[in-house]
């Protein structure tokens, strides 16, 4: 009899072990989530146009908010090469990737990707130019008014080993066929370099929701989501482009948007509550910020 309750006992054991062991093995083997906190930001151009609002007053408290906010991507448009200066200097976590849009140097607006080296490695990245040419530099497409152009980056996070894509663009202002071709071109962009793997536009799109060009983004067969419209919890105004506070409300609108691929979890989104008062702004446009999960 004791033989056996010492056999029993035994079996128990190793059963129970052998419970633990499963558990622990399913545990490692799940798959750990990306998280990153993604910004999408139009910071103005440098002209003395803009007086006390001018980039030389607004550059610091620029870099402190992308620093409070812990950002860990952000596109920014309009930027010139000497703001990008600015931004690598008060941002000493952050490289940068991008091309003036005129020359494919320096030259130009950059549709930049500012991102944490510490947190992701860039694996492959490039800008291609919004027109019938992508590859020709400084081309104008369709009916646009001037040069526009898509900064992309494929990236691994290196917690995780998760590959994904960040493009960034700044569409044009005047054509309507060039916002809806420029939307198509990037489309087929992302499937070229990642295919199914999670993808994150950002940009000015000068258009809002109602528009053709975010139409086509968000109900092509290959879908992009609006962050701000699937978040689990947004907060801020419901618009992102103010014209230094001089716009009427009922004329102000978001033009500025972050797309999401369908596999991407989108915790939340703030759009920045612009300042008070005729100084003291960031920019002419409210940045957005969202907290991303895939």
């Amino acid at each position: 009899m004791k033989h056996f309750l010492y056999l029993a006992l035994c079996a128990l054991l190793v059963c129970s072990c052998s419970g633990k062991k499963s558990q622990a093995a399913k545990e490692d083997a799940a798959p750990q989530k990306t998280q990153i906190t993604w910004g999408t930001f139009n910071i103005r151009m440098d002209t003395d146009a803009d007086s006390l609002n001018s980039w030389k007053y607004r550059k610091d408290n620029v870099c402190k908010y992308i620093q409070s906010k812990q950002v860990d991507i952000v596109g920014m448009q309009e930027v010139l090469h000497h703001q990008l200066e600015d931004l690598k200097a008060g941002l000493p976590g952050y490289a940068a990737i991008g091309v003036g849009r005129e020359d494919g140097k320096t030259q130009g607006e950059y549709s930049a990707i500012l991102y944490r080296p510490d947190k992701f490695d860039v694996l492959d990245s490039n800008t291609f130019w919004l027109s019938q040419y992508p590859d020709s530099v400084g081309f104008i497409g369709w009916d646009g008014a001037c040069t526009r152009i898509a900064t992309w980056a494929k990236m691994k996070d290196k917690a995780t080993g998760k590959i994904f894509m960040a493009v960034n663009t700044h569409f044009d202002h005047v054509g309507v066929e060039a916002r809806k071709n420029g939307a198509l071109l990037i489309i087929d962009r992302i499937k070229e370099i990642v295919g199914d793997q999670p993808a994150v536009l950002t940009g000015d799109f000068n258009v809002a929701d109602d528009s053709e060009a975010y139409q086509t983004l968000t109900t092509n067969e290959f879908v992009l989501k609006d962050a701000h419209k699937i978040a689990d919890t947004t907060s801020g105004p419901a618009y992102t482009f103010h014209d230094y506070g001089r716009l009427a409300m009922e004329k102000r609108e978001k033009i500025d948007f972050i797309f999401v691929t369908p596999q991407i979890h989108v915790v939340s989104s703030e759009i920045a509550q612009e300042a008070e008062g005729p100084t003291g702004y960031l920019s002419d446009h409210n940045p957005q910020i969202v907290k991303l999960e895939f």
